[in-house]
Formats: structure tokens, sequence, C-alpha cells
């Protein structure tokens, strides 16, 4: 019977199929195939114009043997590991607030959700402006009275980072916060009468009730604000361009100066390749938990 119901599904809603036609088709050429494209000239000594004089893991074995991509490497673990934590954790609390059933609710959640209507190259200039010591916080504060006061985070090479890291969660935080705050909607009325019932604390309901139901928005939420992070190249670009020295240096500016500044298109693509690598270990999980855990446990 089952067997005899499939191909009726296969042929439901035939218009649909065919529409979607095209945007399969490009998904595998254009994706697919250009991220095959990629990794395969990625063992190649292509310089100006991709070329097939193969060379194995050279590529490889020279960009981890390279001082900027190592640092590059090390301020995106940073800067991640900080942005993933700051911007959900943030996000979450204000969902929290935003859901006690507020006056002007909806004021307050566009205002919170505009930054992210901005690029990020807008964002990177106007925090460069608000953090510049000339006219910016250190200026404002010490036209206060507080003549001695320094903050100047992007001259400064040991927390510079921290001043992106300023820059993207105010533009995040406000994004995250709305999809949280659609996964407590979600939250039926009668588990929080119930637990007001039973006497439990506030707090103790969010953390050890709400929290864990609410697992599917957190880790969308991690996959989503993940995936940025591997591909931060904008927001760097226009607040410090990498500076000083190499300190805000991150893989994405790596890839766009060999292959098209130095014009090194095989150690480009090896560097693209990588970050590649990144992506999926953030995705596969994602995919696993969210479709391969649900099949298990409904085989169960």
């Amino acid at each position: 019977m089952a067997a005899a119901r499939r191909p009726n599904a296969l042929l439901r809603n035939p218009a649909a199929k065919i529409a979607a036609i095209p945007m399969i088709l490009a998904v595998l050429f254009v994706f697919v195939g250009g991220t095959i494209w990629t990794v395969v000239y990625s063992f190649t000594g292509s310089r100006l114009l991709p070329r097939t004089n193969w060379v194995g893991l050279d590529q490889y074995e020279r960009l981890w043997g390279t001082s900027r991509w190592l640092v590059a490497i090390e301020n995106l673990l940073i800067f991640g590991t900080l942005s993933l934590i700051f911007t959900i954790g943030i996000g979450f609390l204000l969902a929290v607030l935003m859901d006690q059933k507020i006056r002007f609710e909806d004021t307050f959640r566009t205002i919170m959700l505009y930054p992210f209507a901005l690029s990020f190259v807008v964002t990177g200039l106007v925090w460069q402006w608000i953090l510049n010591p000339q006219f910016g916080v250190q200026h404002i504060v010490r036209d206060l009275g507080w003549e001695t006061f320094t903050f100047d985070p992007l001259n400064d090479p040991d927390i510079v980072l921290y001043g992106l890291l300023i820059a993207a969660l105010w533009q995040g935080t406000g994004f995250v916060m709305c999809l949280m705050l659609a996964g407590l909607r979600g939250i039926d009325d009668e588990i929080w009468k119930a637990a007001r019932v039973d006497g439990i604390p506030k707090w103790k309901t969010y953390l050890f009730i709400v929290v864990p139901m609410m697992r599917p928005v957190f880790i969308t939420t991690l996959v989503i604000v993940a995936s940025g992070i591997v591909r931060l190249y904008d927001l760097v670009v226009a607040q410090t361009s990498g500076g000083p020295g190499n300190a805000s240096q991150v893989p994405a500016m790596y890839v766009y100066d060999y292959m098209f500044q130095a014009q090194n298109l095989g150690q480009g693509f090896a560097a693209s390749t990588m970050m590649l690598l990144s992506v999926l270990i953030v995705l596969i999980p994602w995919a696993y938990l969210e479709f391969g855990g649900k099949k298990g446990r409904g085989r169960g």
C-alpha cells in the first residue's frame, strides 16, 4: 500500500515541482558546481588564471604555514566564540523582557530590529566614527570632565576584536531577539500556569522548562549566527581594514587579498576550501539533529 501511494505523492502538485526546476538547476550549477570547481583548483598552482598544474597539498601546507592565516583563524575563533555567547545570550534576555507584554512592544521591537536592516559596511562605518577618539566616545567623555579617559579600541591591537564585537552585537542581537521571541510565543500558556501553580520561580521555569523546549530555535539561531561569523568580511573592512597590522585579520580577507590582489588563485581557493569545511562542520551536526535525529526517534 505504501509503495502504491508513493508515485502519487511524487506526482502531487506538478506545477510547483516544474516551477522549482530552474532554482534546482541554478543551485546545482552555481553553488554545487562552483564549490567543486573551487576545491579541485585548490590543488593546483594557479596564479592569475586557473590552470591544471597539479601541486597536490602544497597550497594547504603553505596556507597553514603562513602567519597571517594563523592570526586570521585565531581572531575568528576569539571573535566567533564571544559573538555566539553574547549574541544569543543578549538576544534571549531581550526576548524574555519583550515577552512580558510591555507597552509599545511593536515600537521597541522595530527599534531593536532596525540595525539588522543595515549593511555591515554601514554598521562598520558608523561604529568607526563612534569609537574614533577624536570625536567619538573618548572625546565626549573627556568633554564631560574626565580628561584622562582613554577609549580607542580600533587602534589597539590587543582589544581591536572587542571593538568589532560591539558593532556586531549592535547589529545582530535584534534579529536573534525576534527569533527567540517567536519561540517564546510558541510556548503553551498552560505550561506557565502549571509552573505558577507548582510554585516554581520564574527564572527556573525559563531555565529548566522553556529553554529545553526552545532547543530547535536555539540550534537554528546558532547555525545562522555561526555561518555569518565564518564569512565575516565587510564589517572588518569598514571598521579596521584588518589593522592595526594584522590584529583584526579574518579568513575572508585572506581569501579576497590572495585571489584579487596577490593574484594567487590557488592559495585563495585553498583558503576558501578551509572556510567551506568550517561551514560544513556547523551544518552537518545541525542537519543530523534536525532531520536524522527525528527519523531515528520516529523509527523508535
